[in-house]
């Protein structure tokens, strides 16, 4: 049975919680990380769920990934999924990677608008 309109909200807010976790880590381990954010768009949580890593520079950025870090935020997205029971196949399609510097550069900080472009650019 699909959980009704309640259920996913209560279990959405498990999910920032377990990703709130693994942002705070990732803050003290990882040069340039700033935040996470997730967002479902119009498919509506979970369907459409994307969380976003947001470094501080795109050069920061680039250098975490080179370094490994898009493992380390599927792994953490990964743990979230699991510890909320949500379906762990959601993760193929749910990672994104931003920076501050590029939504200041292209949207003025606006991450709303960034989040929706970055939505649109990746469907």
């Amino acid at each position: 049975m699909k959980p009704d309109k309640r259920e996913l909200k209560q279990i959405e807010r498990q999910f920032v919680v377990a990703l709130t976790e693994a942002c705070e880590a990732a803050k003290t381990e990882v040069p340039g990380f700033c935040w996470l954010t997730h967002d479902s768009g119009a498919n509506q949580f979970p369907a459409g769920l994307r969380v976003t890593w947001i470094f501080d520079t795109r050069a920061n950025l680039e250098q975490a990934l080179v370094d490994g870090f898009k493992q380390h935020a599927r792994a953490q997205t990964l743990a979230a999924l699991e510890q909320t029971g949500l379906d762990p196949g959601l993760i193929s399609n749910c990672l994104q990677f931003d920076s501050e510097e590029a939504c200041t550069n292209s949207q003025k900080g606006n991450w709303l608008a960034r989040l929706a472009q970055i939505r649109r650019i990746r469907h």
